[in-house]
């Protein structure tokens, strides 16, 4: 379909798609197994000026949307979602300072990222996930610093960020409107890392805990002011969730792509398995769920790209359509490779790994139908 894109889009879409045809495609299943971060990957889309297509042109970007970092997202995921999550990840990270940084912490950090420094975004503790609520970790003020202490769980990119974003108790007595958001750095004292995770899938993304233990920095790395995190959170969100939903939806696409080209070529029978009705059917099926979910994603970021106030219901039903036909799409497709498809020697398997985690972070799909839900409701108050 015809989704206007300008002639940047088209071009960034077209170069994403490059990338990942000749540099990700190749090596995704060696990724896969040594469960490595993909540093060459990066450098690639560094030179190619897309690692910041969501940053503005003042800070080194090219200043481009959520749009443009969804179909960067896409094409990249259609290889390899775990190797696309270096970036988008990244995106994670630096949504908070460009949404709310203050213009000193812009011009510090912004032209890092676009020139190749990954950042992280930490919220998720042991026994805060879809509770963030629940955040433990504390941010005690001390003269010109912050004393950062607790542990942030399932942190994507942690260890090989060099940025990360945290949101931090400031003053546990007022709830969430206690929380406020830092910048930390690398390197800085008192900042360490667990063990990196043995996961399902997204094996070439890193995912460890990021432990503060008395760690100092200066109060200027206090994003907004004290009490603002969880909106410098839920901000991000409404911004971030196109991404995964893309995400999402480029290992849809790859999955389909791998069982259309497999069963024309599969033969049983005496004829390809594609001229088999019950085939063709789970194959149109397939396309048109992952053209719903694109309309869904492409409308969405267009949105949070035109200003709107409030993204929030349909950010959440972008991520959570789109992951959910990525995960009953790599199903499928899994299931017309037959018993080919359960083995690693082919690809197939591995997308439905992939997805799988999409349904779960950044909100699990049933946060994202409260969220919906709750503002569904809202609206029809404001009807009345």
């Amino acid at each position: 379909m015809d989704y206007l894109l300008t002639e940047q889009q088209t071009m960034i879409r077209d170069l994403a798609r490059k990338i990942a045809k000749e540099k990700i495609a190749p090596i995704a299943a060696k990724y896969d197994e040594t469960e490595e971060f993909a540093w060459e990957i990066v450098k690639v889309l560094v030179d190619s000026d897309l690692f910041g297509v969501y940053i503005p042109e003042a800070y080194g970007g090219l200043g481009g949307g959520i749009v443009d970092m969804c179909l960067v997202a896409e094409e990249l995921s259609k290889a390899c979602g775990g190797i696309a999550l270096g970036f988008a990840g990244t995106g994670l990270g630096t949504f908070p300072i460009i949404l709310y940084g203050s213009e000193e912490q812009k011009k510090k950090y912004l032209p890092q990222i676009a020139k190749g420094k990954v950042a992280a975004f930490c919220i998720t503790e042991a026994e805060a996930g879809s509770d963030a609520g629940g955040i433990k970790t504390t941010a005690k003020k001390d003269g010109d610093y912050y004393i950062l202490n607790g542990t942030k769980q399932w942190i994507t990119n942690a260890g090989e960020a060099e940025i990360y974003t945290v949101i931090a108790m400031t003053d546990k007595t007022k709830g969430a409107r206690g929380a406020s958001a830092f910048i930390v750095e690398k390197g800085t004292k008192g900042v360490d890392f667990g063990a990196k995770e043995k996961k399902l899938g997204i094996r070439a993304s890193a995912t460890r805990e990021v432990i503060f233990t008395d760690c100092k920095i200066p109060k200027a790395n206090l994003i907004s002011k004290e009490g603002m995190g969880f909106i410098v959170a839920m901000k991000t969100f409404d911004n971030s969730r196109p991404g995964v939903a893309a995400q999402a939806l480029g290992i849809a696409q790859g999955a389909l792509d791998h069982a259309v080209g497999y069963a024309r070529k599969r033969v049983q029978f005496g004829q390809p398995i594609s001229s088999f009705q019950a085939i063709q059917h789970m194959m149109a099926d397939m396309a048109t769920q992952i053209e719903a979910a694109r309309a869904l994603v492409y409308a969405t970021a267009r949105m949070v790209d035109s200003g709107a106030k409030n993204v929030a219901k349909e950010s959440a039903m972008a991520k959570m359509f789109a992951s959910d036909v990525a995960m009953k799409v790599t199903v499928d497709a899994v299931q017309i490779f037959g018993g080919y498809g359960y083995m690693r020697d082919y690809p197939i398997e591995k997308y439905m790994r992939d997805a799988k985690i999409t349904q779960i972070y950044e909100g699990t799909n049933q946060i994202q139908r409260n969220v919906i839900a709750a503002n569904l409701i809202k609206e029809n108050l404001k009807s009345e």
